[in-house]
């Protein structure tokens, strides 16, 4: 008798305890919960694995992109099976590197790009390269913030066309880089292009990201994700992120999303 009140009660303990875990993820809030957005930049600046996915516009495949991080770089030159060295995790630093190529409307020329951001261990960044190639030219932007400059240059055929040096003071006022850019006297052009909405007023530029731990359904199956939310320029912006800090999808405006292969698969 004693041996099946036991087993009652650790089976009505069972019982409870994964009622209470199904609650906690699909309780009143439908599963969405907020939660700090310094959190999910966290993870995914962690990632273990690289995020590969493919672009669309309008649901038409135009080329694929993929993230990777420092540490999954570092991890992937571990022997599998063994756990990574002492201290590993508390390395100084992270490094957030993107590539990829798109086909971007009538032009039957890809349009690559290469680009790396190295943060420190606060999360704030020290260093940016981007590089973006087509067959009509080559654009590479360098900036580093321990001197507050940008350098920005553009060749065609291996010829130079432009290298230019912009203080980070400089992007604050849209007449002064484009000056710095073009190399001639534009004056308060710039500015009068955003008085006629040509172009956007870097002082309402602040980005703030939403962020909660919600469920999509991928495939067949309804996983738990993390969604940052923010606008840009009035257009809205959404990230999926798995628990560990994968890359699921990217919405953009325009109906150009970026999504991991399975999102689509039934």
């Amino acid at each position: 008798m004693s041996a099946r009140l036991i087993f009652l009660g650790i089976t009505v303990f069972w019982v409870t305890m994964n009622a209470l875990l199904w609650r906690a993820e699909f309780g009143a809030r439908g599963g969405d919960t907020p939660v700090p957005a310094q959190l999910v930049w966290r993870k995914i600046l962690t990632a273990p694995d690289a995020s590969s996915l493919s672009v669309y516009e309008k649901g038409d495949r135009m080329g694929y992109c993929e993230f990777s991080t420092g540490v999954g770089q570092q991890m992937a030159a571990f022997e599998e099976g063994k756990a990574p060295p002492g201290g590993f995790t508390d390395r100084p630093g992270y490094l957030l590197r993107v590539a990829g190529n798109v086909a971007l409307g009538d032009f039957t020329n890809r349009l690559k790009f290469d680009g790396r951001l190295q943060l420190d261990r606060l999360r704030q960044w020290e260093e940016l390269h981007l590089k973006v190639t087509c067959r009509l030219a080559v654009i590479e932007i360098h900036a580093q913030a321990s001197n507050q400059t940008a350098r920005v240059s553009l060749s065609s055929d291996g010829v130079p066309l432009l290298n230019r040096e912009v203080a980070f003071t400089d992007l604050q006022n849209p007449g002064a880089l484009l000056q710095a850019l073009a190399g001639t006297g534009t004056g308060d052009f710039g500015g009068a292009l955003v008085l006629a909405g040509l172009l956007p007023d870097p002082a309402a530029q602040r980005i703030e990201w939403d962020a909660r731990r919600t469920r999509v359904k991928i495939g067949n199956e309804a996983v738990p994700v993390y969604r940052l939310e923010t606008s840009v320029l009035g257009h809205s912006l959404t990230v999926d992120v798995s628990t560990l800090g994968e890359i699921l999808s990217i919405q953009l405006p325009g109906e150009i999303n970026a999504r991991i292969d399975e999102w689509g698969k039934p």
